[in-house]
């Protein structure tokens, strides 16, 4: 086992940027969690479990935790968003959600009827998915120390189709599926109580069903990464490291909502690097490339490229270009 090469003197504490999905999150999974538990990779949202039965199905395992604040936000809740992410995150690597188990840390004096509210959201999202919540453990926490309700759920998939960063290429196109940003906005304008003319909801929802139509492209199908903490800038830098490949993409063909927009000027934020919990960037071969924007339909838009060198460039309309970098710090705590 490696030692760890994590400088604690320079980070003698966690901050909520190891939190954020960017440099210092990778840096906390890269010298703690895989230098003391070599077996981890960082590489995709989920890991293959591998079996020596040659019949054996192919299954994906994945886990995540959810502490949103709020718990309830305009076009979804914790219940919801814990459904959906993890199935999400097998959905991505190219597996159909199969199973979970759920992982309540309940503060003590929450509301049961809210906790029943928030267990019906996720039950009613495994419904729709076709998916069973089918084990789960529950904790009670002293009041002061949980802040309602924290939930962490695991998932098990089966392969339906290959996805991962090194399967990459030169000349593969990028496309997104819808419009971006409106998860992390939401939250941001709930918690600063904006009254808005247009109000931001989120765009949680399920990625297999849109998924499952995209598997007649077979291998014309590359790589699929869902864009939450980060947003689209950090998923890219991953993904571009990963493969050792640039990736080019053109702000003005990424689809953003005018009032997302209009917050994100407000508040300074890159919409680029805000977060969503149903969206995805897809890599495609570019002869399948009518095939797949047909599949997921009007919202889905091509924004750019990918070719030989490091990095990702984002090119401005005006001529500019700049380099997109893994998300430093903490844009918005606690999205997800």
């Amino acid at each position: 086992m490696s030692e760890c090469a994590f400088p604690f003197a320079k980070y003698p504490l966690v901050t909520l940027a190891h939190g954020a999905g960017g440099r210092f999150t990778q840096q906390l999974i890269r010298d703690v969690f895989s230098a003391a538990m070599p077996d981890i990779r960082a590489e995709h949202d989920g890991a293959d479990l591998l079996f020596p039965q040659e019949s054996a199905p192919e299954l994906v395992f994945t886990t995540d935790s959810y502490v949103v604040s709020p718990l309830r936000f305009p076009g979804g809740d914790i219940g919801q968003l814990a459904v959906t992410g993890t199935c999400n995150d097998l959905a991505v690597c190219g597996a159909q959600p199969a199973y979970l188990s759920c992982g309540w840390i309940i503060e003590e004096g929450f509301s049961t009827e809210s906790l029943y509210s928030i267990a019906q959201s996720m039950g009613n999202a495994a419904q729709e998915l076709g998916v069973q919540i089918v084990t789960g453990d529950t904790k009670v926490v002293e009041r002061g120390h949980g802040d309602g309700v924290y939930l962490n759920v695991s998932g098990i998939g089966i392969r339906r189709t290959a996805s991962h960063p090194e399967l990459i290429q030169p000349g593969d196109l990028v496309v997104v599926s819808g419009d971006l940003g409106r998860h992390g906005t939401c939250i941001l304008t709930q918690r600063e109580d904006l009254r808005l003319q247009a109000p931001i909801e989120s765009d949680c929802m399920q990625l297999w069903p849109q998924i499952e139509r995209l598997l007649p492209l077979g291998d014309a199908l590359h790589c699929m990464r869902d864009l939450t903490r980060g947003g689209l800038a950090t998923a890219l830098a991953e993904l571009s490291e990963t493969a050792a490949l640039q990736i080019d993409v053109f702000r003005d063909r990424v689809p953003v909502s005018s009032p997302v927009a209009s917050v994100c000027e407000l508040f300074g934020l890159d919409a680029l690097y805000v977060a969503n919990e149903g969206r995805m960037v897809i890599f495609v071969d570019p002869a399948s490339e009518n095939q797949l924007l047909e599949a997921l339909g009007p919202e889905a838009k091509t924004i750019g490229s990918v070719g030989p060198g490091e990095g990702v460039i984002a090119h401005s309309d005006l001529g500019g270009s700049q380099i997109l970098d893994l998300l430093s710090g903490e844009q918005l705590p606690r999205i997800c």
